[in-house]
């Protein structure tokens, strides 16, 4: 039997693989979409991977280092330490901002990095907290001016970077260590990371020892070591964001935190609680925006669909009155359109998932594109063309047959 629609689309080839080719690249900015959010999505699983905790401690009454400020005292994981259930904790802080490069060993890179500096104890490599594994180069062991970075940021080993007033080198590499936002991570000394998270400017210091002194209460007469003693106290920070807790082997994570909730008087996260907090809080405005765009997408792409099947259509009406009036059926008429309206779908969605695959690696942000997304795309794409070729079809069969003969 001759196929109808791919006689016609060989005589009008140019037009429909030109469209197909439009609609390719508006289905590869859907799938790219897509692949956004599920990168965010990515990015914050990993980011609980990788810290290698099973429970986070933070602040009372806050959702914890990444969705809130936490702050409290470093000593608080000793007394974490002798409850039952727990096999390791490590004090962390995390800062983002901007890590200027003082020195590159590459002349064409930026002189500044947005990244997450996270403060971990050294010469701990397999507490919780520290770079899950190393591609080069190796892990922090002095307790100052050393730096692990993430590859996404740019530095290479060797480089400097300042970060407050101090100077760092970089002195290991690691792969996909990034935040909740895909911001890279930079490893420092957890003293370092103190005192960059709370440093102030030194007027802000001149101004503050001023007043402390002007402080009758703190600059008594009769005591003459007061005065330093409180200044001491406000150079110092004795607060990180949050304890990171590594539970034994087969401990429920509940046991452990009830306790620590009750007697510590902190609040706990399990892994699940710390997940639902970064994807149903942190990304979840992200997500609405990005669900927004695929609907708008995909009604642009039935638009483009339904007009150039329509167009089409429209072109051949007296080649349509003459099928009918030899008899052709309307299902054979309808069957035809459609065909052309699902191979249109076929030709865009092999375009766009070529285009998503080759652009989505140079994205600044991770996307991610699982096969699961481009099989609910396809037939996605299918419905979509389906339900386009519906007015050409309405069209088509409202022709007269007496049209062949210029009635």
């Amino acid at each position: 039997m001759i196929s109808l629609a791919g006689r016609d689309i060989l005589h009008s080839w140019g037009k429909f693989v030109f469209t197909g080719i439009g609609l390719g690249l508006l289905i590869g900015v859907t799938l790219t979409m897509a692949g956004l959010y599920r990168g965010m999505v990515d990015d914050a699983k990993t980011l609980l991977d990788n810290s290698g905790a099973d429970l986070w401690i933070v602040q009372q009454d806050t959702l914890g280092p990444y969705a809130e400020a936490s702050s409290i005292y470093d000593d608080t994981y000793r007394s974490l330490l002798g409850m039952q259930g727990v096999a390791a904790a490590s004090n962390v802080t995390y800062l983002t901002m901007q890590v200027r490069r003082t020195q590159a060993h590459s002349t064409n890179m930026a002189n500044e990095v947005r990244a997450m500096i996270v403060g971990t104890v050294t010469n701990a490599p397999a507490q919780p907290g520290q770079p899950a594994y190393l591609v080069a180069g190796r892990h922090i062991t002095r307790d100052h001016y050393e730096a692990i970075a993430d590859i996404s940021s740019g530095l290479q080993l060797g480089d400097n970077i300042k970060i407050r007033r101090n100077q760092y080198q970089v002195v290991g590499l690691t792969r996909r260590m990034v935040s909740s936002g895909g911001d890279p991570m930079i490893f420092i000394p957890l003293r370092d990371a103190q005192e960059a998270q709370f440093l102030k400017d030194n007027d802000a210091i001149v101004r503050q020892r001023a007043r402390t002194a002007q402080n009758p209460a703190l600059n008594r007469p009769n005591t003459p070591t007061l005065l330093a003693a409180v200044i001491q106290s406000q150079s110092v920070n004795n607060s990180v964001n949050a304890v990171l807790v590594q539970i034994s082997p087969g401990t429920d994570p509940e046991s452990v935190a009830e306790p620590i909730r009750r007697w510590k008087h902190l609040t706990v996260y399990t892994r699940v609680q710390m997940e639902d907090i970064l994807i149903a809080k942190l990304i979840a405005t992200s997500a609405k925006q990005i669900g927004m765009f695929l609907v708008i997408l995909a009604i642009v792409s039935a638009a483009i669909v339904a007009f150039i099947i329509y167009t089409l259509t429209i072109g051949k009406i007296r080649e349509i009155a003459v099928l009918k009036l030899i008899g052709t059926k309307n299902r054979t008429i309808a069957t035809m359109i459609l065909q052309q309206s699902l191979a249109l779908g076929v030709i865009g969605f092999a375009v766009g998932k070529i285009s998503a695959t080759f652009w989505a690696p140079i994205f600044p942000k991770y996307v991610l594109l699982e096969n699961s997304d481009a099989v609910s795309g396809f037939f996605a794409v299918m419905a979509i063309c389906m339900l386009a070729s519906l007015l050409a079809i309405r069209v088509a069969l409202q022709v007269d047959p007496a049209e062949a003969i210029g009635g």
